[in-house]
């Protein structure tokens, strides 16, 4: 199936039900964030630790698969020359709103995160991926991508999912998937026409050798990470946290 225009539609869907990760910042906190106070996540609950991040000041930055208007506004009050690029149209129409209500100069582009040719060698300072790559099928390729359209020196920060995550019946913690893991191929037929039949987007497990080893191979080094969970939310939480957030650099 053309996963890519299947999760498209998925998460136009989740902007019409008011999805949690589709509602946007609000005017106060863009006020805040002219104060200095604000804070944005790459996984559910802890943010981004403000050292990670480089002066913002005319900082060229690509919010990858950020669509939403919950960082791409934040940043671009900071001062960051911000690009919003999403394979969602409903989410990408989220920071223009904001954009075109605060004059924030945010332009948004629609695409599939594995391809960004639309943007030429060397772009960015930084690119900021919230956890959105357990939405495509082959991450290397996202990697590779990203090294590219980066500035020498330039930062990837990402969010990534633990596969553990995928491969466990969070109802009865048992062990049950195998990596890696794919609505697609690893769910019985009956769980994953229910997905369908609900508009869910489908996610695929992706294992740590490709989404951190795949990012050593594209040639980042990474200099911080830390982990996450759903606070609370999960069973999961009480036995290890389902997530993880690197922050790597282009050494050239």
């Amino acid at each position: 199936m053309d996963i890519v225009n299947y999760n498209r539609t998925a998460w136009d869907n989740y902007v019409d039900k008011n999805d949690r990760w589709t509602i946007p910042v609000t005017e106060q906190d863009l006020e805040n964030a002219r104060k200095g106070i604000w804070d944005i996540v790459l996984t559910p609950k802890k943010p981004v630790p403000h050292h990670w991040f480089p002066a913002f000041k005319d900082l060229k930055l690509l919010g990858l698969a950020s669509g939403g208007g919950q960082q791409g506004p934040v940043l671009a009050t900071l001062g960051a020359d911000v690009t919003i690029f999403d394979n969602s149209p409903k989410q990408l129409q989220q920071d223009k709103n904001l954009s075109d209500e605060y004059q924030l100069g945010i332009k948004t582009l629609q695409g599939d995160m594995r391809d960004l040719s639309v943007f030429a060698d060397e772009s960015f300072d930084l690119i900021f991926n919230p956890c959105s790559i357990l939405f495509v099928d082959d991450i290397l390729t996202v990697w590779r991508e990203c090294f590219r359209v980066l500035k020498p020196n330039g930062i990837l920060m990402t969010g990534l999912m633990n596969p553990m995550g995928f491969q466990i019946d969070e109802e009865n913690l048992n062990l049950i998937y195998k990596q890696p893991y794919s609505d697609l191929y690893s769910l019985p037929k009956e769980k994953l026409d229910e997905l369908k039949k609900n508009k869910e987007a489908l996610l695929f497990g992706h294992s740590l050798s490709d989404q951190i080893g795949g990012q050593l191979a594209a040639g980042f080094m990474l200099t911080d990470m830390y982990e996450d969970d759903w606070g609370g939310e999960s069973k999961m939480d009480n036995y290890f946290p389902a997530f993880i957030a690197t922050r790597a650099i282009k050494k050239v």
